[in-house]
Order: C-alpha cells, then structure tokens, then sequence
C-alpha cells in the first residue's frame, strides 16, 4: 500500500466542505484520514501531529481552514512533507482573509495554495493524488483516466 493523504480542518464546522475530497480519494482508491485540529484552540496537537506525519504514512497533508487560517502554515513549518493548503469561506468576508493568510508564506515553509471553498477542496485532493502518483504507477493510469473523463462533463 501506497502513503496516505492525511486531511485537516480547523473546525468540526468545516466537515461539509470537506465532502469533495473524501469523494475523490474514494474514487482513486488512495487512503486518507480525517482530522480536526486547530493551530489556535489545539496548538499542541497540532504539532504533535505535524512532527509524525511523515512516520505514520503520510505523503501529503490537506489543511482546510477559515479566517485567520494559520493551520497549513503551521503543519508546513513542522514538517517536510508537502502541504496543501485549502482558505475556507467561514468569515464574513468569504475566505478573503484565509486565502491571503494562506498564500502569503514566508520563504522556506512553502504551502500550496487552492481556491476559496469547495472547489479548492477537490483540487487538493486531485493535487494530492498527483504527488503521490510520482511513484504510483497505479495511480498515474487512474490520473490519466480521470483527465480524459473531465473532457465529456
């Protein structure tokens, strides 16, 4: 079996966006977990979580959050695994703010950055299986497959 991607959220409120991504590891048959953590109200599990990632099969992270949105950046500075991070729409100005915290990184803790919201949650996971497949064959077939499926939507 192949690394799993490991899918966080700041907040138990946030589990509805999340539901594009668990449909497409579901559909590339990549194994995932779901977990909530917050770089603000659980600091330390967060940074446990980070710190062992990597030695409990993980191969990519995918960090959803809203607002002030530190917890991708949070994961990438404890980690040399790649994140993904995905601003979510639970503000009052739409994930404006998440998106900017998100993307404004400093140099040498690197997060990639999505979309706002529910299509930046599939990309993720679709980003995500592309990292893996880098040395999945398996996977790189089913890429493949979905790549040419996207042409009769």
């Amino acid at each position: 079996m192949g690394k799993k991607i490991a899918v966080v959220t700041g907040s138990k409120n946030d589990m509805e966006y999340l539901e594009g991504a668990r449909e497409i590891l579901d559909n590339f048959g990549v194994e995932y977990e779901v977990t909530v953590m917050s770089a603000h109200r659980t600091l330390d599990k967060t940074m446990e979580f980070a710190q062992n990632a990597e030695n409990k099969g993980f191969g990519v992270i995918i960090a959803c959050a809203g607002m002030a949105a530190h917890l991708p950046g949070v994961i990438a500075a404890k980690t040399i695994l790649p994140v993904i991070g995905v601003p979510l729409p639970t503000s009052d100005i739409k994930g404006m703010d998440a998106l900017l915290a998100i993307v404004q990184m400093p140099a040498g803790v690197p997060v990639a950055t999505m979309a706002i919201g529910k299509a930046g949650v599939k990309n993720a996971a679709i980003l995500a299986v592309q990292i893996l497949s880098a040395a999945d064959e398996s996977l790189k077939g089913k890429l493949k497959e979905y790549k040419v499926s996207l042409a009769s939507r």
